[in-house]
Protein backbone atom coordinates (compact mmCIF):
# COMPACT_ATOMS: atom_id res chain seq x y z
CA UNK A 1 0.00 0.00 0.00
CA UNK A 2 1.40 3.41 -0.93
CA UNK A 3 1.40 6.46 1.31
CA UNK A 4 -1.28 7.98 -0.96
CA UNK A 5 -3.48 4.89 -0.45
CA UNK A 6 -3.07 5.16 3.32
CA UNK A 7 -4.09 8.83 3.26
CA UNK A 8 -7.15 7.98 1.14
CA UNK A 9 -8.28 5.27 3.56
CA UNK A 10 -7.64 7.33 6.70
CA UNK A 11 -10.72 8.94 8.24
CA UNK A 12 -11.46 12.40 6.87
CA UNK A 13 -11.57 14.80 9.83
CA UNK A 14 -14.64 17.04 10.16
CA UNK A 15 -14.38 20.45 8.50
CA UNK A 16 -16.99 23.23 8.33
CA UNK A 17 -16.68 23.64 4.54
CA UNK A 18 -17.10 19.89 3.95
CA UNK A 19 -20.08 19.85 6.32
CA UNK A 20 -21.63 22.78 4.45
CA UNK A 21 -20.96 21.09 1.10
CA UNK A 22 -22.70 17.92 2.23
CA UNK A 23 -25.71 19.90 3.42
CA UNK A 24 -25.72 21.54 -0.01
CA UNK A 25 -25.77 18.10 -1.65
CA UNK A 26 -28.85 17.30 0.43
CA UNK A 27 -30.54 20.32 -1.15
CA UNK A 28 -29.23 20.02 -4.71
CA UNK A 29 -28.70 16.94 -6.86
CA UNK A 30 -25.37 18.16 -8.23
CA UNK A 31 -22.95 20.90 -7.23
CA UNK A 32 -19.98 22.54 -8.93
CA UNK A 33 -17.22 24.28 -6.99
CA UNK A 34 -18.29 27.62 -8.48
CA UNK A 35 -21.92 27.17 -7.46
CA UNK A 36 -20.92 25.94 -3.99
CA UNK A 37 -18.59 28.91 -3.52
CA UNK A 38 -21.33 31.36 -4.46
CA UNK A 39 -23.87 29.75 -2.12
CA UNK A 40 -21.47 29.24 0.80
CA UNK A 41 -19.62 32.55 0.50
CA UNK A 42 -16.14 31.01 0.20
CA UNK A 43 -13.66 30.74 -2.65
CA UNK A 44 -14.21 28.28 -5.47
CA UNK A 45 -10.66 26.99 -4.94
CA UNK A 46 -11.49 26.08 -1.35
CA UNK A 47 -14.69 24.34 -2.47
CA UNK A 48 -12.84 22.54 -5.23
CA UNK A 49 -10.23 21.28 -2.75
CA UNK A 50 -12.87 19.92 -0.35
CA UNK A 51 -14.93 18.41 -3.18
CA UNK A 52 -11.84 16.51 -4.33
CA UNK A 53 -11.23 15.34 -0.73
CA UNK A 54 -14.80 14.06 -0.48
CA UNK A 55 -14.40 12.27 -3.82
CA UNK A 56 -11.06 10.77 -2.78
CA UNK A 57 -12.77 9.30 0.29
CA UNK A 58 -15.62 7.88 -1.79
CA UNK A 59 -18.38 10.17 -0.51
CA UNK A 60 -19.07 11.94 -3.82
CA UNK A 61 -18.35 11.33 -7.48
CA UNK A 62 -18.30 13.33 -10.69
CA UNK A 63 -21.77 13.65 -12.17
CA UNK A 64 -22.39 13.24 -15.88
CA UNK A 65 -23.06 16.55 -17.60
CA UNK A 66 -23.85 17.93 -20.98
CA UNK A 67 -21.75 20.63 -22.47
CA UNK A 68 -18.08 21.22 -22.51
CA UNK A 69 -15.72 23.49 -20.77
CA UNK A 70 -14.27 23.12 -17.34
CA UNK A 71 -17.60 22.61 -15.57
CA UNK A 72 -17.21 19.74 -13.14
CA UNK A 73 -20.45 18.82 -11.35
CA UNK A 74 -20.34 16.46 -8.37
CA UNK A 75 -23.02 14.31 -6.74
CA UNK A 76 -23.31 12.09 -3.69
CA UNK A 77 -22.41 8.47 -4.36
CA UNK A 78 -25.36 6.14 -4.16
CA UNK A 79 -23.49 2.86 -4.51
CA UNK A 80 -22.87 2.14 -0.85
CA UNK A 81 -21.54 -1.37 -0.25
CA UNK A 82 -24.13 -4.00 0.68
CA UNK A 83 -21.95 -6.89 1.78
CA UNK A 84 -20.57 -6.73 5.33
CA UNK A 85 -17.05 -7.45 4.03
CA UNK A 86 -17.26 -4.50 1.62
CA UNK A 87 -18.63 -2.23 4.32
CA UNK A 88 -15.81 -3.19 6.68
CA UNK A 89 -13.23 -2.46 4.00
CA UNK A 90 -14.58 1.06 3.42
CA UNK A 91 -14.34 3.80 6.00
CA UNK A 92 -17.82 4.77 7.19
CA UNK A 93 -16.48 7.07 9.88
CA UNK A 94 -17.12 10.20 7.83
CA UNK A 95 -20.69 9.20 7.00
CA UNK A 96 -21.49 8.34 10.63
CA UNK A 97 -19.96 11.61 11.82
CA UNK A 98 -22.00 13.54 9.24
CA UNK A 99 -25.17 11.72 10.28
CA UNK A 100 -24.48 12.53 13.93
CA UNK A 101 -23.66 16.16 13.13
CA UNK A 102 -26.76 16.53 10.97
CA UNK A 103 -28.97 15.14 13.72
CA UNK A 104 -27.39 17.41 16.36
CA UNK A 105 -27.92 20.37 13.99
CA UNK A 106 -31.58 19.34 13.59
CA UNK A 107 -32.14 19.05 17.33
CA UNK A 108 -30.53 22.44 17.99
CA UNK A 109 -32.42 24.23 15.20
CA UNK A 110 -35.76 22.50 14.66
CA UNK A 111 -37.61 25.37 16.33
CA UNK A 112 -36.62 27.48 13.29
CA UNK A 113 -38.26 25.03 10.85
CA UNK A 114 -41.79 25.66 9.54
CA UNK A 115 -44.43 24.14 11.85
CA UNK A 116 -45.23 21.17 9.63
CA UNK A 117 -41.53 20.16 9.65
CA UNK A 118 -40.93 20.38 13.42
CA UNK A 119 -41.12 16.67 13.97
CA UNK A 120 -38.95 13.68 13.31
CA UNK A 121 -39.44 9.94 13.42
CA UNK A 122 -36.43 8.84 15.43
CA UNK A 123 -36.75 5.48 17.14
CA UNK A 124 -34.62 2.54 18.13
CA UNK A 125 -35.21 -1.11 18.86
CA UNK A 126 -33.12 -3.94 20.27
CA UNK A 127 -33.73 -7.04 18.18
CA UNK A 128 -32.42 -10.58 18.61
CA UNK A 129 -31.25 -11.64 15.14
CA UNK A 130 -28.99 -14.17 13.50
CA UNK A 131 -26.32 -12.80 11.14
CA UNK A 132 -28.50 -13.85 8.18
CA UNK A 133 -31.54 -12.12 9.68
CA UNK A 134 -29.48 -8.94 10.19
CA UNK A 135 -28.75 -8.96 6.44
CA UNK A 136 -32.43 -9.66 5.73
CA UNK A 137 -33.62 -6.73 7.86
CA UNK A 138 -31.06 -4.41 6.23
CA UNK A 139 -32.28 -5.49 2.78
CA UNK A 140 -35.91 -4.94 3.77
CA UNK A 141 -35.16 -1.42 5.02
CA UNK A 142 -33.35 -0.60 1.76
CA UNK A 143 -36.35 -1.94 -0.18
CA UNK A 144 -38.76 0.27 1.78
CA UNK A 145 -36.65 3.38 1.09
CA UNK A 146 -35.81 2.61 -2.58
CA UNK A 147 -38.99 4.07 -4.14
CA UNK A 148 -38.34 7.39 -2.42
CA UNK A 149 -34.63 7.48 -3.21
CA UNK A 150 -34.87 6.54 -6.87
CA UNK A 151 -37.85 8.58 -8.02
CA UNK A 152 -37.42 11.25 -10.64
CA UNK A 153 -38.28 14.80 -9.70
CA UNK A 154 -39.44 16.02 -6.34
CA UNK A 155 -43.04 16.26 -5.26
CA UNK A 156 -44.23 19.73 -4.31
CA UNK A 157 -43.48 20.39 -0.66
CA UNK A 158 -40.71 17.78 -0.50
CA UNK A 159 -37.50 18.53 1.37
CA UNK A 160 -34.37 16.47 2.04
CA UNK A 161 -34.89 14.03 4.93
CA UNK A 162 -32.12 11.90 6.40
CA UNK A 163 -32.99 8.22 6.72
CA UNK A 164 -30.42 6.61 8.99
CA UNK A 165 -30.52 3.00 10.13
CA UNK A 166 -27.64 1.32 11.94
CA UNK A 167 -27.82 -2.41 12.46
CA UNK A 168 -24.96 -3.77 14.54
CA UNK A 169 -24.40 -6.44 17.18
CA UNK A 170 -24.36 -5.14 20.74
CA UNK A 171 -21.50 -7.59 21.55
CA UNK A 172 -23.35 -8.98 24.54
CA UNK A 173 -23.77 -12.75 24.69
CA UNK A 174 -22.75 -13.32 21.07
CA UNK A 175 -22.80 -17.02 20.18
CA UNK A 176 -19.27 -18.25 19.48
CA UNK A 177 -18.20 -20.06 16.33
CA UNK A 178 -19.98 -20.47 13.08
Amino acid sequence: MTEDDERTLAPLPPHPVRDALLRLFAELATVTSTEAARRLGVSSGLCSFHLRQLARHGVIEEAPHRGGGRVRPWRLRTDAPDAPEEAAAGDGTLNRALEDESYRHWLENRDRAPGEWRRDAAFSEVLHLTPDELDEVAGALRAVLAPYRDRRGRPEGAAPVAAVARLFPLLVDLPHGR
